[in-house]
């Protein structure tokens, strides 16, 4: 029966998602206007942010883009944001969008040896809490030099690899067959479904501590993550001496948080404590021996090709000799041209992944955009300045990182930084004090907020990407996996920032 109109616009509306998410959608669109003239819109300006919040929670079964763009157009629409705003928010951070648009697609085009790297670790290391650490640990040092969004998207990358040989396997194909759709299910073999769920297990104990260990490195640098650099500007620090003020902080937290890694993978809880089956050992080797057995001399020279250019990456990351973006697309210019990549069909393909990403953080900067313009964090910030100074780091501590978890850490850092740098200028508080307070923002900002996706761009990515589905990594699971770290970053972040500053 061929469906009216209005039938075909409803089952239009958001495509595949369930009924019972478009009607909320729905309510929400229908509910601001109304909530808007009742409550005024700093009230409704809380509530757009948790209409959004639950539009992430809700990645896997609608992508955020278009339920949390329409939010953001209908907010524009009622006043609550100007398109300057939305503008000017988006211009603020065009570095991080340079860097997913670029740095990204550069990490697709270095594939084959990051999976060749990581496939000898895999098979090498028996033990899950050796490689676990090893995850965290590399993670936390590769973001301390480089970004967190780079290492994440090496993650995605190397994860995504490793979960398409096995379910190419498991979906009754063999190793030498092209053209496998790793997303779908259909054809699974009863027999290697509970090995597959056994792997995706693995593969989020493993990708949830190498984000983690993102957090860990980013926070002790000035370019591990995109607002330590305007912390680090404000205050008026160079590398080295961002690093060493920060270190009576994050160096214990950096160790507590290796120690929780260890901790989390011995008692199993959690989601923590998957092991690699030995059927997926099996197929990966196999398929690590075929790759091997037939690498061409022009292959060869492709890994070597892209070793070369990781180096180049890690240096021109680790010396900032450029926007990180900037960076991004030499390293794509190099490896499509010293690897023989000169059809556009071809180079399209390493922007697909990070594109969707880039349009979701533009409607992210556009529910910025509405806190900035309604002044929602402005309570918070009053409040915590007209505290006894003594206690004001540790506010300033706990305070980031509520909002940061709520929002966006890389804007809360900034309005944080702005309104103390206002205060110090007017002369209000010491250079001594000052310093102590911007300890507080950076740490405040960087550490608590591993609590949620939304308080980390490295996180969000994650959610959102073309793993997060094909592990089951939700919103809820994520947090839940974060919450030891969560406690344990927290709670010693503070101490030291109460104590050790």
């Amino acid at each position: 029966m061929t469906p009216t109109l209005p039938q075909a616009f409803k089952k239009n509306f958001l495509g595949n998602s369930p009924g019972w998410y478009e009607a909320a959608i729905i309510a929400f669109l229908v509910l601001n206007p109304i909530c808007l003239y009742l409550f005024g819109p700093f009230v409704t300006g809380w509530i757009l942010i948790g209409e959004f919040i639950f539009t992430l929670a809700m990645a896997l079964k609608c992508y955020p883009l278009q339920p949390g763009g329409l939010l953001a157009i209908e907010a524009i629409a009622l006043g609550m944001a100007s398109p300057e705003a939305v503008y000017q928010e988006t211009v603020s951070n065009f570095p991080v969008i340079m860097l997913l648009m670029f740095m990204v697609a550069g990490i697709y085009f270095m594939r084959d040896i990051l999976l060749f790297t990581f496939t000898k670790i895999l098979l090498g290391v028996k033990s899950k809490t050796a490689l676990s650490f090893l995850f965290c640990f590399a993670g936390a040092v590769l973001s301390a030099f480089l970004d967190a969004l780079t290492v994440t998207a090496v993650l995605i990358t190397i994860s995504v690899g490793f979960y398409s040989v096995y379910h190419k396997v498991a979906s009754g194909k063999k190793i030498v067959d092209e053209g496998h759709d790793h997303a779908n299910d259909q054809s699974l073999i009863s027999k290697h479904r509970q090995d597959l769920e056994d792997f995706r297990a693995f593969l989020r104990s493993l990708i949830m501590h190498g984000a983690v260990g993102t957090a860990l490195g980013g926070v002790t640098t000035l370019v591990g993550e995109p607002q330590n650099l305007l912390i680090a500007e404000r205050a008026g620090w160079e590398f080295m001496e961002f690093f060493m003020r920060m270190a009576p902080v994050t160096m214990p937290v950096f160790v507590c948080g290796l120690i929780t890694c260890i901790v989390l993978e011995k008692i199993k809880i959690l989601g923590y404590g998957a092991t690699l089956p030995d059927t997926v050992r099996q197929v990966l080797k196999e398929s690590s021996d075929h790759e091997d057995s037939k690498r061409t001399q022009q292959d060869k020279a492709a890994l070597i090709t892209q070793a070369i250019v990781a180096g180049i990456l890690v240096l021109a990351l680790g010396f900032h000799v450029a926007e990180v973006g900037i960076i991004g697309l030499m390293i794509i210019v190099l490896l499509t041209a010293f690897n023989g990549i000169t059809e556009e069909h071809r180079i399209g393909h390493a922007f697909e992944e990070a594109l969707p990403f880039t349009a979701l953080l533009v409607v992210f900067f556009a529910i910025v955009a509405v806190i900035h313009e309604q002044h929602l964090f402005s309570p918070v910030i009053h409040w915590v300045l007209a505290m006894d100074e003594s206690v004001q780091p540790g506010m300033f501590f706990l305070a980031n990182g509520l909002l940061s978890a709520i929002s966006d850490n890389v804007f809360v850092a900034t309005v944080y930084i702005n309104e103390v740098r206002a205060v110090l200028d007017a002369g209000d508080i010491s250079r001594e004090h000052f310093d102590k307070l911007v300890i507080a923002i950076n740490t405040g900002t960087n550490l608590p907020s591993v609590a949620t996706p939304n308080g980390q761009a490295a996180f969000l990515f994650l959610l959102t990407s073309a793993l997060a589905p094909l592990i089951r990594l939700s919103y809820m699971r994520m947090v839940i996996m974060a919450l030891p770290y969560t406690v344990v970053l927290t709670i010693v972040g503070l101490l030291g920032v109460l104590y050790n500053i």
